[in-house]
């Protein structure tokens, strides 16, 4: 019998990943120039921008497949804090028109990151329940 904990889990990670992953793939076709400007204009290095293809493309790689997942759990959640910061921070106390969080989705993406950095990817992964890299 299938445990709907581990299903949870997967199901969780995979998702995530995926639609993290979405925004990677956009990031790799257009480059991180705009994200090197707004790092730039907070007084940080242009450079860390490439960190971005570590958050969103190989970090939800690894979180799809169940390799060193709880550290790419982090490493989404990290991403996103840094995009609060440089992209949404105006809208970090606003409700948008249906009286929702305007920033819904970026919570919902950071949540989720810490929740599967806790939980680890569950025995439907390639390092398996408990395993060393999961």
């Amino acid at each position: 019998m299938i445990r709907s904990d581990d299903t949870g889990k997967l199901v969780l990670r995979v998702a995530l990943g995926l639609m993290i992953l979405l925004h990677g793939v956009a990031k790799l076709q257009g480059g991180v120039s705009g994200i090197a400007g707004m790092l730039q204009g907070h007084g940080l290095p242009g450079a860390l921008a490439y960190l971005v293809y570590v958050g969103e493309v190989l970090a939800p790689v690894l979180m799809i497949a169940g390799i060193y997942t709880r550290a790419a759990g982090w490493i989404v959640a990290i991403n996103m804090l840094f995009a609060f910061f440089l992209v949404h921070g105006s809208q970090l106390f606003s409700l948008n028109k249906q009286g929702g969080w305007s920033l819904e989705l970026q919570g919902m993406f950071l949540f989720a990151a810490i929740a599967v950095a806790f939980m680890g990817a569950g025995r439907f992964s390639v390092a398996g329940n408990g395993g060393k890299l999961n």
